[in-house]
């Protein structure tokens, strides 16, 4: 069958991603191309019922296969199975290779063994999810009979997403394949061995369009880019982002934002100010940038009035420097908004009466990246923060009833038992503040990371050289002390930790109301809860009347640790 309209585009998000907000890359290319004359259909496979269910299903096996005291922040790490596994599956020719490659990654992420049933069972499920996808996939291009198909693609997205492109091209030969999407900020960088052998894995990709994607999208499309070309970036165009022009806005007409996601999305700045060790924002990102915060809260209300969503997820890096003023822009709107975002520790986040003032101007939820109860890891990671003003930072926010999630990072190079001790010392100091507490094993990046030179001498392969043919992408770690075992054994001593401080990690909707339950017993400020914003489409404007600071506990300031 040939496909026959060039000014029809398919747009897809693929699984696994966590649906918390409709796609926005997506989103913003339908917006924009629509606007220059092309018909654009967008599409989530993440929200099919489906797909979720064999979701559930794989990790619900894995989780009876692996010791519980072993199965650390169980999630988390399982993604990095669950998205080798897919990519494994569509790559292998030889049964008996493939069954030991997916043993040994179950082993180096959960140190326990599988049987040759286990890993069967889990096999399965690849091989349903993979009938379920084709079958998902034919129908949509038989319906849309598209001329371009786009995929934006995450790092778990990879294998479903090769696939997909893969079997579009066999079947609709003519069809332009064009990828964008996060996965070439972190796990294909361009220029790095996992980019350029990418590449070569998958040459029924005919584009790939790196950073902002609407004018490349655009003059791609309207043949002002060189065709034999597969790789662009905004240096082809000068180097200039869209910005924030009207056009760069998000078209979600054909997504159900009510039904599928909990937040709409929003965005005040972009890149990051900062240099962690660990981390390649910045790096990928570029120079830090801030919004108008006029626009950017008149842009949240345009949303809210289309989809009726009152809660945001910011997609910022840090909300340190905007969130005075658009929380200032909040208070003086006639609407009330909610936003969730990422923090850095600050001396402004240890402030009781500007946190409170962040509060009354819709602040829901703020996301630190607190690392480490050490000071010494904290310095290692270049951090410039301490223990102190961690506990000052939580207690400010849970104060004025704003939900703190404590992201920590486990086995950073270097870090010591005692280091590690301290963590937990501080966990216990602090359980009562912090909303939720997410953990990960250090994780090393062949470039991007602040200091991935620093440690370059060290990195090994995790899995072998002829793995590479069936996993597509490296992954490497740094061969030092704390070792990748006792790594993956601290996680899972802060895992059981939390459960015995009684502190969160949710993931399904009955955990986010018990985590909900809990905030809301512990601070009388607390913000609504999760299912208040869905509960009969109710307008929620508690933050506007937020008045009283409360002292959550009196033994903080018995002990000295705070000068309040």
């Amino acid at each position: 069958m040939t496909v026959n309209n060039p000014s029809k585009i398919l747009l897809l998000s693929l699984p696994f991603w966590t649906p918390l907000v409709p796609p926005q890359g997506i989103a913003h290319l339908k917006h924009f191309l629509q606007h220059h004359g092309f018909i654009v259909k967008t599409n989530d496979a993440n929200t099919v019922e489906e797909f979720k269910e064999l979701y559930n299903k794989y990790f619900e096996l894995l989780r009876n296969f692996v010791p519980a005291d072993k199965q650390g922040n169980f999630f988390n790490i399982g993604h990095d199975v669950m998205r080798n596994h897919l990519v494994a599956h569509i790559h292998y020719t030889n049964e008996d290779e493939y069954r030991e490659l997916i043993r040994l990654i179950v082993y180096r992420t959960y140190f326990t063994g599988l049987d040759r049933s286990q890993l069967d069972e889990l096999n399965g499920i690849m091989t349903e999810f993979y009938r379920r996808l084709e079958n998902y996939i034919l129908n949509l291009l038989k319906e849309e009979n598209p001329g371009v198909l786009g995929i934006s693609v995450y790092r778990d997205t990879i294998g479903p997403s090769m696939f997909s492109f893969r079997l579009a091209k066999e079947r609709y030969p003519t069809i332009k394949t064009v990828m964008g999407g996060s996965v070439f900020s972190d796990h294909l960088l361009k220029g790095t061995p996992n980019f350029e052998f990418f590449l070569e894995k998958a040459p029924y990709i005919d584009h790939i369009i790196i950073g902002e994607g609407q004018n490349l999208f655009l003059k791609l499309l309207q043949g002002q880019l060189p065709g034999t070309q597969r790789v662009f970036t905004l240096a082809d165009i000068g180097g200039e982002p869209l910005g924030d022009s009207p056009l760069n806005f998000p078209d979600m007409t054909d997504f159900n934002a009510r039904r599928h996601y909990p937040y709409l999305s929003g965005q005040a700045s972009s890149s990051c100010p900062n240099q962690c060790s660990f981390c390649n924002v910045a790096a990928f990102w570029g120079k830090y940038r801030e919004r108008d915060p006029k626009q950017t809260v008149a842009e949240m209300t345009t949303l809210y009035k289309m989809y009726g969503h009152q809660l945001f997820f910011m997609n910022d890096s840090l909300l340190n420097h905007i969130a005075p003023a658009l929380s200032e822009e909040f208070i003086n709107s006639d609407i009330a908004l909610y936003w969730d975002g990422y923090l850095r520790v600050d001396d402004a986040v240890c402030d009781l009466d500007t946190t409170l003032q962040w509060r009354r101007g819709g602040f829901y939820r703020a996301r630190l990246g607190v690392e480490s109860g050490s000071q010494h890891v904290l310095d290692l990671i270049h951090k410039g923060i301490t223990p102190a003003q961690i506990k000052e930072a939580l207690f400010s926010l849970a104060n004025a009833g704003i939900k703190t999630t404590a992201y920590w990072v486990i086995g950073h190079p270097g870090e010591t038992e005692d280091d590690f001790q301290q963590t937990l010392e501080l966990l216990e100091e602090i359980k009562e503040y912090i909303y939720e507490a997410e953990c990960n094993p250090f994780i090393y990046g062949y470039s991007g990371q602040a200091d991935t030179e620093h440690w370059k001498d060290k990195r090994k392969l995790l899995y072998p050289e002829e793995a590479d043919d069936l996993l597509v992408i490296r992954s490497w770690y740094v061969d030092d002390s704390p070792s990748r075992a006792e790594t993956y054994q601290r996680v899972s001593r802060f895992a059981q930790c939390c459960e015995r401080l009684g502190i969160p990690n949710p993931y399904s909707l009955h955990d986010i109301y018990l985590a909900d339950k809990r905030w809301q017993t512990l601070h009388k400020n607390a913000v609504p809860a999760l299912a208040d914003f869905g509960a009969g489409n109710a307008y929620i404007d508690e933050c506007k009347y937020v008045k009283q600071k409360i002292r959550i506990t009196p033994l903080l300031e018995i002990e000295g640790d705070f000068g309040f």
